[in-house]
């Protein structure tokens, strides 16, 4: 026998299997960015983007410039570029998470 008292002896825990993360339901944010990108630039006249970023109102805006004057197509593109030229994490804190509807 030891003279050495009972000490538990550490064991390194090991670490549990992580899950990889989900997408979320409506799409990650650089998937949620150049769709809404190509329907800005395809579809701008119609509002199609806003309407897929949840902007209802202002998709409807956009749709009667667009059938009235044209000048809703102008505002697609150039929303479509904005959009396509900011970054991942720019275009999630600006248009996803801050709401902002236009340009």
């Amino acid at each position: 026998m030891s003279n050495e008292p009972d000490t538990p002896t550490p064991e390194s825990p090991t670490p549990a299997p992580q899950d990889p993360p989900t997408p979320s339901p409506q799409g990650t944010k650089s998937e949620k960015k150049l769709i809404a990108g190509i329907f800005a630039i395809l579809l701008g006249g119609l509002g199609v983007h806003k309407f897929y970023l949840g902007y209802t109102k202002e998709g409807v805006i956009q749709l009667l410039l667009g059938l009235a004057c044209g000048i809703g197509s102008v505002i697609g593109l150039i929303e479509g570029i904005l959009y396509l030229t900011k970054t991942d994490e720019e275009f999630d804190a600006t248009y996803v998470k801050g709401q902002k509807p236009w340009f």
